[in-house]
Parts: C-alpha cells; structure tokens; sequence
C-alpha cells in the first residue's frame, strides 16, 4: 500500500510539472501568431481561470467560494504580485522565448533562499550558499545579462525575465504566510486571480503607457473573432494552472512536500522540449550551460530544505 501511494504520489507531481511546462508554450502561440499584447494576454488568462474554477467550486464544495474579511486585504496584496508575476512572465516569454523565460522564473529559488535567510530566519549553510551562487550565475548566463549587447537588443526581455524571478518570490514567500493563515490553497488561488485579473485590467488602461499594454479599450478584444485564439486563450486559463494545481495538490497528499516540489522542478525540462518540438526553439550553449547551473543550484537548494515544507510551485 505504501508503494502504491508512493508510486500515485511521483505519477501527480510529474503530471503537474507537464501541466504547468505548457503554460509558456500557450502563451508564446499568443504572441507569435497573434501578434498579442503581453499584459492583455494576462488579463484574459486570469479571467478564464476564474471561469474555471468558480463553477468548479460551485459543484463540489461552494465553500471554498467564501473567505474571512481579515484576509482580503492580504489576498489583494498577494494578487498584485501575481499580476506582476502573471504580467512580467507573459512580457518575457514574448520577448525571449518560452524555454528561455520558464529557466528565469527558477531564478526565484536562490532569491527565496536569501530573503528566507534574512528576514524569516531561514539557515543558510555553505552547501546552500554555493547553490545560490550557482542560481544567479546561471540565471545570468541564460538572461545575457553579462553581455552588454543584450541590454542594447533586448532590454525588455532581459529586465522581465529578472523581474519575474523576484515577483514570483514575493509570490512564494506571501503562500508560506497563507498556509500559516489556515486559508484553502483552492480559495487563496480564486482570490489572487480574481484580485490579479482586475490589477491588469486597469494596467491595461494605461493607454500603453505600460509595455505590452492595450494602447486603447478595444485592444482588449484583440483577438476578435478568432475562434483559434480563443481556443487557446481558454485552454491557457484552465489547463495548465487549474491543472497543474489540482495535480499538486494531490501529490501533497501522498508525498512530502519537498519530494513533490522537487519533481515538480523538472518543469523547465519539459518546457524546453515542448518548444523544440512545437515552437522550434532552441537554446544557445551559453544558455544551456546556464540552465545546466541553475537547475544543478535549484536541485541543491532544495535537497538542503527536504525537512522543511516548500511552497506552491510556479504556475499560477
């Protein structure tokens, strides 16, 4: 019995690590074929996770629709850094390619493990800080931030794919705070998406002031009557992050917390064949050497932690 949940245990979080890898490939079938503005993109996402799960809820348990009014005030707060996470990954996956964009969001480990360490008490051996060291470096390698001639080409794309990585640590860190407030992860993820989608409604409101905005209201409906685009657009919103939650979730249930988020890291692995494979994308050797740090510095960092829980992986 105990192999047997064990094995249901390594099958969900696999599952989940798939779900949520095709997530920047949704998103970068948006942007090339479509021509889509980035922080639109978000906003339409964010609102067909909520098209998911409110009637999910509604069938199963409609008590996860309700929250304490204590906790709204944090849950908008927790939304705003997903709309910036939501926000700044959309921008980086148009900008430097799905495989590429879901490397930099692992960037977000090493920084977890610092303001952990700081602020939280968090210890912080040698084996840990040579990981971190391994992190940035690789993060660095795969961004080109060393190189100046990116932020000349690509100064966009290098800046959100950083600013990724620290949105969604802020992301993480604020989830520890949630499990330690008792709310549902089901309820927590309505709140923030439904807080989220309506900070990048008024972003895009901005006139485009905000790169990747809609320029005016009718942007929003950038797709039109596309049928395509919207198949894909509904398919972003509720497959990989209703998907890849859900498959979590259960393998919470069944395997410990950090064995579960470890595999879960495999994500980047199989973004990077999703998009060689359908996208045709391609990493240079400096990026895969960075990958190859990164991953190697998310894998140690982790390991250290395997008696203390970790949170929620990426995708939202």
């Amino acid at each position: 019995m105990a192999m047997s949940r064990s094995a249901q245990g390594y099958s969900a979080a696999l599952a989940s690590a798939v779900f949520l890898s095709t997530t920047s490939i949704f998103i970068r079938h948006l942007v090339t074929e479509f021509d889509m503005p980035p922080l639109v993109l978000a906003f339409w996402r964010n609102v067909f996770v909520i098209a998911t799960l409110v009637p999910a809820m509604l069938l199963f348990n409609h008590k996860l629709l309700r929250v304490e009014r204590a906790h709204i005030p944090f849950l908008a707060i927790f939304g705003l850094m997903l709309a910036g996470f939501n926000g700044f990954w959309a921008i980086s996956v148009a900008q430097n390619g799905a495989a590429v964009a879901t490397v930099m969001v692992y960037c977000s480990v090493a920084y977890t493990a610092i303001l952990g360490w700081k602020f939280m008490g968090e210890s912080l051996g040698a084996l840990k800080f040579a990981a971190i060291v391994l992190c940035l470096c690789g993060c660095a390698l795969i961004s080109g931030a060393l190189n100046a001639s990116a932020w000349q080409s690509n100064l966009l794309g290098v800046v959100a794919g950083l600013l990724t990585g620290l949105c969604y640590t802020a992301y993480s860190l604020m989830g520890r705070v949630t499990s330690e407030r008792g709310i549902s992860p089901w309820t927590t993820l309505l709140y923030i998406f439904a807080f989220a989608g309506t900070f990048l409604f008024l972003a895009n409101l901005s006139g485009g002031w905000l790169p990747g905005s809609a320029v005016t209201p009718t942007d929003l409906f950038w797709l039109g009557d596309s049928v395509e685009g919207w198949t894909v657009m509904i398919l972003l919103g509720a497959i990989p992050t209703v998907g890849g939650y859900g498959f979590y979730n259960v393998s919470l249930t069944l395997l410990d917390a950090s064995v579960a988020n470890i595999i879960v890291s495999l994500e980047p692995l199989f973004t990077a064949v999703l998009a060689f494979v359908l996208l045709g994308e391609t990493l240079s050797p400096v990026q895969l050497l960075g990958s190859a740090l990164l991953l190697s510095g998310v894998a140690a960092i982790k390991l250290a932690d395997l008696r203390r829980p970790l949170p929620v992986p990426q995708e939202a």
